[in-house]
């Protein structure tokens, strides 16, 4: 699993014209799956992207309470290495992918974390204003 972690004051997911989910001041967590990850990497990512010291002053999420908005993002296994057309196939297919996120975002509340979300196999539309600006990209 990778995740692509940016310090925000603020943050959404819009779907069909309605805001599914939104932070102000936390992180906004874009998160993609591959075909070997299973729901320990999946718990293993959630702890490093809460405890990750990267909000003012070294703090993480899990130090101040700060939110986290989780969008699923295949695009992070993207490889386009081989001319200008990425290929997905490191991807993981949806219906793999979908558990893992899901597990992902469960062990962030298991650990006392706000987390907000996206909303799978939608076309959404992701605003954010970016802090720092901070951009750290984790994988496991």
């Amino acid at each position: 699993m990778r995740a692509l972690v940016q310090t925000v004051s603020r943050a959404s997911v819009t779907v069909d014209d309605t805001v599914v989910g939104a932070v102000e001041h936390g992180l906004l967590v874009l998160v993609g799956v591959t075909h070997s990850d299973n729901p320990e990497i999946a718990e293993t990512l959630a702890r490093k992207v809460y405890e990750l010291r990267i909000l003012d002053d070294e703090k993480s999420a899990a130090d101040i309470g700060a939110p986290l908005l989780v969008v699923s993002q295949f695009t992070l296994y993207g490889d386009a290495r081989k001319g200008r057309r990425p290929t997905w196939i490191a991807a993981a297919r949806p219906e793999a992918a979908e558990p893992l996120i899901e597990h992902f975002c469960s062990a962030l509340r298991n650990r006392g974390a706000t987390v907000e979300t996206g909303r799978f196999r939608t076309h959404m539309l992701v605003e954010s204003v970016n802090v720092g600006p901070r951009t750290v990209l984790l994988e496991v």
